[in-house]
C-alpha cells in the first residue's frame, strides 16, 4: 500500500494524479528549520516525515514531501500569523525566488530522496493587494505564505519549472524517484 505522510488536501489531489489508491497519514515530527542548503533541508524534512511513518507501516511504501520558498538564499517555511504572511509576501512582490520540494519515498527498508525546484516571478504588489490577499486567510499554513492554485495566481508574472512543485508535490520527479524505488505508479 502507498501511504502518504501528510495532511495537506494539495498533495492528496496531485497524488491522485499517479495512483488511486492510497491511505493518508499525516506526521507531526517536528520539522528541521535552519540549514545553509534549502532543498537539503527540504530533502531532510520529506525524509523525517516518511521515516516517522514507515515506522508504524514497515511493510507499507511511504512517501513524504517538504516545500519551501526561498528567496536570496532566506528560506520561508510557513508564516508566523498575518504579520508573518504580510512581510513574506512584501519580501516577494515584484521578485522571483525558487520553490523547493524535497521528496523522500521509503521502501523495503531504504529510503530514496530528491528534490525539485521551480522558479517563480511575483509582480509588484500593493500592501493593500497583500492584506486582502492574507485576510482571505489562505496564506496562513503555506509555504511562503502563498498558494500558485488560488488567489495568488494574480499575482504571479510566470513560472520556470513543474507547477506541481509550486503547489506541493512534484509529479514527474515523484514518478522518477518512484521508479528508481522500483514502484511503478
Amino acid at each position: 500500500m502507498i501511504i502518504l505522510a501528510s495532511g495537506s488536501p494539495r498533495r492528496q489531489e496531485l497524488l491522485k494524479k499517479l495512483c488511486n489508491e492510497f491511505l493518508v497519514e499525516p506526521c507531526n515530527a517536528a520539522e528541521i528549520e535552519i540549514s545553509d542548503n534549502p532543498a537539503e533541508l527540504a530533502i531532510k524534512n520529506a525524509a523525517l516525515k516518511a521515516e516517522t511513518v514507515a515506522r508504524d507501516f514497515p511493510d507499507d511504501t511511504v512517501i513524504g514531501a517538504d516545500t519551501i520558498v526561498v528567496l536570496n538564499g532566506e528560506i520561508f517555511g510557513k508564516p508566523h500569523g498575518e504579520t508573518g504572511a504580510f512581510e513574506m509576501l512584501k519580501k516577494l512582490s515584484g521578485r522571483r525566488h525558487e520553490v523547493i520540494t524535497g521528496l523522500a519515498i521509503v521502501s523495503g527498508g531504504e529510503t530514496f530522496t530528491a528534490a525539485e525546484t521551480t522558479e517563480v516571478y511575483f509582480g509588484e504588489m500593493t500592501d493593500a493587494e497583500i492584506l486582502a490577499y492574507v485576510a482571505t486567510g489562505e496564506p496562513l499554513d503555506k509555504s511562503g505564505s502563498y498558494a500558485l492554485q488560488g488567489g495568488a495566481a494574480k499575482f504571479i508574472e510566470k513560472i520556470h519549472g513543474d507547477w506541481s512543485n509550486v503547489v506541493g508535490l512534484p509529479l514527474f520527479r515523484l514518478r522518477t524517484l518512484a521508479k528508481s524505488a522500483g514502484i511503478n505508479f
